[in-house]
């Protein structure tokens, strides 16, 4: 049976004080989507925390009280306005089409709708106005390594015109949850010790290794994870004739993706141009000056709100080229701060 949708016009709706659910609560892009609605002073009625059964009745710390986990029903979103989505793409199918019939506006973390039609994907420094068409009342949060990559190329967009992108990802193990960071650290554990490695969330020793598989293969010897990158750019950026070829790398690091790019532009660039291109846009700062050491490390952005770029040279080989290095964590610019300032869009209205 086909849900009917209660579709609300944000513009002319209250949502200055809302009634907020998390959906996904005690996981750890849940657990950092807290974080952020606690550090921002996040405006609200009143906050919800949605989870599995098994979760259900765990002590939540939130402003200085403590908050009863709730199990993820039906019935959960009567008396929610904005919902935060990040509990797996079979989750958010089941349920966010039913929390956006009762009229909550849905913020999804999976890539259950990114391709949709009528679902905005958004990254608020790029496509922010995009948020405010949400037909079926569910928006997108894109995937991590898109939303980082973008917010260092789309400040050269402005001036240069992107058209090509060939990107290397390298990705830190909490990407696939605390499983990935707790088979890292017995890794390493059990090396130190001369004791055998054993395997389970990765197919391959992970610890001091480097993982060219994330996310399952397609036909096209691409995986889900590289397609993203391509599908996913072209949607934001409003640019549906963007050429983008990727690879993503699993990596050793506990925390923040790196990606390598080159860039090439419509218009001819310069690496001056190009550094200027920064000054005073939101969530992306430049470490940039190599001659003294001076480029970012995934250190440099772990449990940060910015993305940092660095390493930008002209390319030697494609003409209006540019290469560049670009850091972020993922848990948060990447998907739970991302997430909460897409809330805070529609909080404040257009």
């Amino acid at each position: 049976m086909r849900l009917k949708h209660r579709s609300i016009n944000i513009t002319t709706m209250n949502l200055k004080n809302p009634r907020v659910a998390i959906v996904g609560a005690t996981g750890a892009v849940g657990v950092e989507i807290l974080s952020c609605l606690e550090s921002r002073a996040f405006p609200l009625a009143s906050l919800k925390l949605l989870a599995s059964k098994r979760s259900a009745g765990k002590q939540v710390a939130f402003r200085g009280e403590m908050l009863t986990v709730e199990e993820l029903t039906k019935d959960s979103f009567l008396d929610v306005d904005i919902a935060l989505f990040s509990a797996g793409g079979d989750i958010s199918r089941e349920f966010a089409p039913i929390a956006g019939a009762a009229g909550c506006i849905v913020i999804d973390n999976s890539s259950a709708f990114r391709q949709d039609d009528d679902v905005p994907l958004v990254v608020p420094e790029i496509n922010g106005e995009a948020a405010f068409d949400h037909p079926r009342n569910i928006i997108a949060n894109p995937n991590c390594t898109t939303i980082i990559t973008l917010m260092a190329l789309y400040p050269l967009h402005l001036k240069f015109g992107l058209k090509m992108v060939i990107a290397s990802s390298y990705q830190a193990v909490s990407g696939s949850g605390q499983h990935g960071i707790t088979e890292l650290e017995n890794q390493v554990r059990a090396i130190v010790n001369g004791h055998p490695v054993e395997t389970s969330t990765y197919p391959r020793q992970i610890a001091f290794n480097l993982l060219p598989q994330i996310d399952k293969f397609t036909d096209s010897g691409y995986t889900k994870e590289e397609l993203k990158m391509l599908n996913e750019g072209r949607k934001i950026m409003g640019l549906p004739g963007l050429s983008v070829t990727c690879t993503c790398v699993r990596v050793p690091v506990y925390r923040s993706h790196s990606i390598s790019c080159i860039a090439q532009f419509e218009k001819p660039v310069d690496v001056a141009g190009a550094r200027a291109c920064f000054d005073g846009m939101p969530g992306v700062g430049l470490m940039d000056d190599p001659a003294n050491g001076v480029w970012p490390t995934p250190l440099d952005s772990t449990n940060g709100d910015i993305c940092y770029v660095g390493r930008i040279r002209k390319d030697l080989a494609i003409d209006n080229a540019l290469n560049l290095w670009v850091v972020g964590d993922q848990v948060r610019k990447g998907a739970a701060l991302n997430a909460v300032q897409i809330a805070e869009l529609l909080v404040k209205g257009k």
